[in-house]
């Protein structure tokens, strides 16, 4: 059986996040926060003060893309990085009173976005996807 540029799950799992992207990426434009740096404030917001290489681990990232986010956060007063005492070539990333701020304005929005795309899901349905989805990420891993 051939497929159709449309069937192949991958594509439609692509179109997907396309969505996700595009709906998050409007709702943060007016808070100056790319969706990938709301990643790294939404870590923050739940735990100040994580490394640079926590955060690309907890997102799956590598060191060089953490870097950029984390520079051009701080540069827009979000955030600020410290030296870590342990070891002077590692920086701590904690949020400046701006960044805390911000958090008040834009965890309400993500909490939405989440209720948005988990609308009429059961709880039965959302344990179901986001096994399928560890397989596939799992799969992927793999090769």
């Amino acid at each position: 059986m051939n497929l159709g540029f449309q069937d192949y799950l991958s594509i439609k799992v692509h179109k997907t996040d396309l969505n996700l992207t595009s709906y998050i990426k409007s709702k943060l434009e007016p808070f100056n926060l790319a969706p990938e740096q709301n990643l790294i404030m939404m870590l923050l917001w739940e735990e100040d003060g994580l490394t640079q290489n926590q955060l690309a681990g907890k997102l799956n990232k590598d060191k060089t893309n953490i870097a950029r986010m984390v520079s051009s956060l701080e540069k827009k007063g979000f955030i600020k990085r410290i030296n870590c005492p342990e070891d002077r070539r590692s920086f701590k990333v904690y949020l400046t009173p701006c960044g805390e701020k911000l958090g008040k304005e834009v965890i309400p929005i993500t909490e939405e976005f989440d209720r948005i795309v988990c609308n009429g899901l059961s709880e039965g349905e959302l344990a179901e996807l986001e096994k399928l989805l560890a397989k596939i990420n799992k799969n992927i891993s793999k090769n």
